[in-house]
């Protein structure tokens, strides 16, 4: 099991070195303590909330071919760490503060409690559209029509039947937006809807440009552009993920470069545990792990889509998630029906 797990080691005490680093050099000794604990506090925030992120990276890394998901475990951890635990907190306070990157690059350095307060202040934004988009990543699941094997039967059969209707998930995802906006404060329900579609409209878009890529080759089905399109999707369903993770480690610290070490230490055990998950077969070996990990999908989902109402920590949506996914874990194990490998 070591061997998927080399690599990810070797990173976090690269990163723990330099987040010790840069606590000694701002600090001394006790600034090397603190940042060294802070990071690796983030680096589990960060698994704890992307484990079932792993589980269904598996789910499609297996369809892929070995090229495709080559790429995807090493241009995907690059963007995964440069891309999302970079670029994107720069970025996003580049349009909320409607300042250049560079600008808010030199706020992150230098004044990193005004940064934090940007970041913070577009919370709702991230929320809607991570929430939006992971919430049609786990009714997608569920509303199966060919899904014939069930965990929770009595609420997986009903919904596995709504999925003859087409587009059922965007219908729905639709419907919980507009009651969602419909108690909020009218100061923040544009902010709220636009976001939630946005994150709609990405889901639809991404889906089926992996549509177009499957059946515009010469052969139909074609594997290789099926494959491209199913790394845009994983990039992006790891840029939901990510959305909760970077925000909430505003709360713990605001140096953006103590997060970027942190969280992306996380990002490559995630990446490892996808690995393990596909060359041990483990979702075959576990029936209802899958389900588990959507079940979680869908909880963070509404706990994004709830957060203007309440924030719950992001630990306490992380150990929900792996409730959820350890759980489905050992009803795999006492109850799941025999698999051919089995018999």
């Amino acid at each position: 099991m070591m061997q998927y797990f080399k690599f990810s080691f070797l990173f976090t005490f690269i990163g723990l070195v330099l987040a010790g680093w840069l606590g000694y050099s701002a600090h001394g000794m006790a600034g090397l303590v603190q940042t060294v604990f802070i990071a690796a506090v983030l680096a589990i925030l960060e698994v704890s909330l992307s484990f079932d992120n792993a589980i269904v990276n598996a789910v499609i890394l297996k369809k892929m071919t070995p090229l495709w998901r080559h790429r995807f475990l090493t241009w995907g951890i690059a963007i995964a760490v440069f891309g999302m635990r970079l670029v994107f907190p720069v970025a996003l306070v580049s349009v909320v503060a409607q300042i250049n990157p560079l600008a808010a690059l030199n706020m992150a350095i230098f004044e990193p409690n005004v940064y934090a307060e940007r970041m913070l202040s577009a919370h709702l934004e991230v929320a809607a559209f991570g929430g939006s988009f992971l919430l049609l990543v786990g009714l997608k699941f569920f509303y199966d029509v060919e899904k014939d094997e069930h965990w929770i039967s009595f609420i997986e059969k009903p919904l596995a039947k709504l999925g003859r209707l087409r587009a059922i998930e965007i219908a729905m995802s639709l419907l919980v937006l507009l009651v969602i906006m419909s108690f909020l404060p009218d100061e923040d329900k544009i902010r709220f809807i636009k976001s939630g579609l946005w994150g709609v409209v990405t889901y639809v878009a991404v889906d089926g440009i992996g549509a177009w890529l499957e059946f515009s080759g010469e052969q139909q089905n074609d594997i290789n552009r099926a494959s491209a399109g199913m790394f845009l999707y994983l990039e992006v369903l790891d840029a939901s993920f990510s959305f909760d993770g970077v925000i909430g480690a505003f709360a713990i610290t605001q140096n953006l470069f103590i997060i970027m070490i942190g969280l992306s230490i996380g990002a490559f055990f995630v990446r490892s545990l996808t690995i393990m998950f596909v060359e041990k077969e483990t979702l075959s070996k576990f029936a209802y792990l899958e389900h588990g990990a959507f079940y979680a999908i869908l909880s963070l989902a509404f706990l994004m889509l709830l957060d203007p109402f309440f924030h719950i920590p992001e630990w306490v949506t992380g150990l929900l998630g792996a409730a959820i996914i350890a759980l489905s874990f050992i009803w795999s194990v006492k109850f799941a029906p025999p698999t051919e490998s089995d018999t």
